[in-house]
């Protein structure tokens, strides 16, 4: 295993998530799947999704289409020390950053998504990283215990290992949190489950709700 094939977001009602990702995010259904669930969970689910784009227009015209398909604005967006981003909750409750390294428009504001990155928040940055790399990912970025991201190839979506905590306060929500991630990963690789419980299954053709 090298990558994340997708990501599966399991949802109470799949054809109502899959209006409001196309109609907000027009996410890629082969990348962001859908399936459903009603596995209890409640409170933060130690995740976010983030939509990479190339400029602050970019960011505003993402967070605005969410907002008007039904989500919560969580954070407004607004510049910060590397860049500029908001963060938005979904109305199945999937926590969504939109962000931008740069800090001015360059060109014409567009909706395009340049990448997708997946951000688990964990217990332990170091045994997850150990624990990946086992499984076959190759560190991309790492900062001791706080941050690691896996190198992932063109078209796929980015994994990415947060300290649980503070990636709760990124996304603005309380840490705490009980019950499903209400995600799955897949990927080239037989089924398990890391050690903070996120899963992964084998990679196999997915119908896109809706």
């Amino acid at each position: 295993m090298n990558s994340i094939d997708s990501v599966i977001l399991e949802v109470a009602d799949t054809e109502a998530a899959a209006r409001f990702y196309s109609t907000a995010f027009g996410l890629d259904s082969s990348l962001v799947r859908l399936r459903a669930s009603d596995a209890p969970t409640s409170g933060f689910r130690g995740f976010t999704l983030s939509l990479v784009v190339s400029q602050p227009g970019s960011v505003d015209a993402l967070v605005a289409a969410a907002r008007d398909a039904g989500a919560t604005v969580l954070k407004p967006a607004a510049k910060s020390l590397w860049g500029y981003g908001g963060v938005v909750q979904a109305p199945d409750g999937t926590i969504w950053q939109i962000a931008t390294s740069t800090k001015k428009d360059t060109g014409p504001v567009t909706r395009d998504i340049d990448e997708v990155v997946l951000l688990l928040g964990v217990e332990d940055v170091k045994a997850g990283k150990r624990f990946y790399v086992e499984q076959g990912l190759t560190v991309g970025k790492s900062f001791g215990g706080k941050y690691v991201e896996f190198a992932t190839g063109p078209g796929t979506v980015k994994l990415s290992l947060y300290k649980r905590r503070g990636l709760a306060k990124v996304a603005g929500v309380p840490a705490e949190g009980t019950g499903s991630h209400r995600i799955v990963l897949t990927g080239a690789t037989a089924p398990f489950r890391d050690p903070d419980g996120f899963r992964w299954e084998t990679s196999s053709p997915v119908t896109a709700a809706g």
